[in-house]
């Protein structure tokens, strides 16, 4: 991004020094970097008259504030959309500046001049990890007013959820409470992104520019600096998000019993080709196809023709294929419903499922029904134009990748849980699961790699690990193992898994058995909810095993360990609980002194969770 000119092109560091910053910079991110070149130029602007940097000539002109891009992401999206607007920024010759929030400086904030946000919102109204420490400074007494700033937010979210883009929509009010102005107004992305975030980021860039028009000086006095990379850059893989790759299926494997309750998969996939490669941690995004039997469900449904041309942007295609390879099935929306409630204006039931009394009821049918059931049950009038053009997006699906490239090569492994379940008779699916459930071996599925920069190993092998998984939540800590033993890490590791039954759902049993065996895994504890009940009647989760070893837990921490826990959104909680009640029990730490520890080792790279 914009800097001052280098007083020379020649590497200025004593020997020795480009080999250790070398390797501090190896593992750092995007977001990392960035801020590791602001700390530094600030370090070189308290030498400035030794190593003039600046001409003299051009001291007089006032360096420009940059605009600061923030951005809170928990599955990627806000990252990627923050790297887009702060790339176009940065290219454009404008200074700019790219953080994740948790690597922001709060006491920053009072300074800035122009901020964009770019946030997602969990589950329902939940603020993603790397961004607590921002929005709760923010939302404190300890904020400062901020009458000089001008800012943007951009909310990312799910309208399955009551509280779509709360997180957005919390920070862009508290902003302008503080006196910010808004510099763009708020918008609110559902998970058709880009048909949102695509004119919104357009419009940032248009007012990024109009700000050299008020200060032509910016930054065409000096000329940006001519930097030496210390390694090549790596080769851009041609395969993205925008353009996956078809990978061969290779496995698809039952790792649950006949008789179990869920249908688990342990399913492998070819890279082979494909210039993708991924760390342990990251995540394997798919983009799935419907199952013919839904779509036809719904042409049936509204009585519809499938081979009948349907143009919407920019594209003409059958309605078919619009609902096969397109269009969002199997999951409900708050917006659809409005729209299928007004074409169904003398549906009661429905009309009052919109009404204000009832919210709970509303959340549970954005859960638990697909569209084919608002179809079936609540009848109304569509044309193919208007269906396609109201329908969202389909969007790509995100697995944690359940292996180490170092232990199988171009290879990806995922553990996927089938979801299948009846509503009323009839079955009902979830769409990625069941389309890798179904493609069958030598199928070509279109993936991509999405990394999860927050989740990966430490650097240091002689770090121990605290693994807590439940369910398909097992599946990166596969990969961890698999990474450490292959690079020889000294570090110990620990495992504490849970599901429902000991006999049908220990998922990967026998690789567990074999790594305490040869050493790769130090400590298994595991907890099955469904078998045997405690003396008290209670069952038992990992939470449990928590609270239990609580002691040794905290020892293991307290030596350098870090923790990392993966599964679903309210397991998360019931550990980051039981974490809190161990601090209590074991380190006398009343919930607020234990909550600035869980956040002093979030901070610090100690304790991630990947939750879905």
């Amino acid at each position: 991004m914009s800097s001052q000119p280098a007083a020379s092109n020649a590497n200025p560091l004593p020997a020795g020094r480009t080999a250790l910053l070398d390797q501090l910079t190896a593992e750092l991110d995007a977001p990392a970097l960035w801020w590791l070149s602001g700390y530094t130029a600030g370090l070189a602007q308290r030498h400035a008259p030794a190593l003039a940097l600046v001409r003299p000539a051009e001291t007089s002109v006032p360096a420009p504030t940059p605009i600061t891009v923030l951005f809170g992401s928990q599955t990627g999206n806000a990252k990627r959309l923050a790297e887009a607007i702060a790339t176009r920024i940065d290219g454009s010759g404008r200074a700019v500046r790219l953080l994740r929030a948790d690597a922001y400086r709060l006491r920053e904030l009072g300074a800035e001049r122009h901020l964009v946000i770019v946030v997602s919102t969990q589950g329902d109204g939940d603020a993603p990890d790397d961004a607590r420490d921002f929005i709760d400074h923010l939302l404190g007494k300890r904020a400062p007013k901020l009458p000089d700033l001008k800012f943007a937010v951009l909310g990312l979210g799910d309208s399955s959820y009551p509280k779509f883009c709360e997180i957005g929509r919390r920070l862009d009010a508290r902003l302008a409470e503080l006196g910010a102005s808004r510099w763009l107004e708020r918008a609110d992305a559902d998970l058709d992104i880009d048909t949102v975030a695509t004119p919104w980021l357009e419009r940032i860039i248009a007012l990024a520019s109009t700000l050299d028009a008020a200060n032509p000086s910016a930054h065409a006095s000096s000329p940006s600096a001519t930097i030496t990379p210390l390694r090549p850059p790596a080769a851009t893989p041609t395969c993205s998000r925008e353009q996956p790759f078809a990978a061969e299926l290779l496995i698809d494997q039952r790792i649950t019993a006949r008789d179990s309750e869920r249908d688990v998969r342990h399913i492998e996939l070819s890279l082979q080709d494909s210039g993708l490669t991924y760390e342990p941690g990251d995540a394997l995004g798919v983009w799935p196809t419907q199952a013919p039997a839904l779509v036809d469900g719904v042409l049936d449904a509204l009585q519809l023709d499938g081979d009948a041309g349907v143009a919407h942007g920019g594209q003409t295609l059958p309605l078919r294929d619009w609902l096969t390879q397109h269009r969002e099935l199997t999951r409900l929306n708050r917006s659809f419903i409005v729209e299928h409630a007004q074409r169904a204006a003398d549906d009661a039931t429905l009309q009052r499922l919109l009404g204000e009394d009832a919210r709970e009821d509303l959340a549970r049918a954005l859960n638990d029904r697909q569209l084919i059931d608002l179809l079936q049950r609540h009848s109304a009038p569509w044309s193919a134009a208007d269906l396609v053009g109201t329908l969202r997006p389909l969007q790509p699906r995100l697995y944690s990748i359940a292996s180490s490239m170092l232990e199988v090569g171009q290879q990806a492994h995922l553990t996927v849980a089938h979801a299948t379940w009846q509503r009323d008779g009839a079955p009902r699916h979830g769409v990625a699961s069941h389309h890798l459930a179904t493609s069958g071996q030598d199928a070509k599925l279109r993936v991509f790699i999405e990394r999860n920069t927050r989740f990966h190993l430490p650097v240091d092998g002689d770090r121990d690990l605290i693994m807590i998984g439940a369910g398909t939540g097992i599946a990166p800590f596969r990969g961890f193992v698999q990474e450490r033993a292959a690079t020889g890490a000294r570090g110990r590791h620990w495992l504490l898994f849970g599901n429902r039954h000991a006999r049908s759902d220990f998922l990967y049993q026998l690789e567990w058995q074999r790594a305490l065996k040869d050493g790769s895994l130090h400590r298994l504890d595991v907890a099955f909810s469904r078998d045997a009940p405690r003396a008290d009647g209670s069952k038992p989760y990992v939470q449990t095993r928590i609270r239990q070893h609580g002691r040794q837990l905290l020892a293991w921490i307290e030596s350098g360990a870090h923790l990392y826990v993966c599964g679903a959104v309210a397991m998360g909680k019931d550990v980051h609980a039981a974490l809190l009640d161990v601090l209590d029990t074991h380190a006398g730490m009343d919930r607020e002194a234990a909550e600035d520890y869980l956040r002093d080792l979030q901070r610090q790279g100690r304790y991630a969770k990947d939750v879905y």
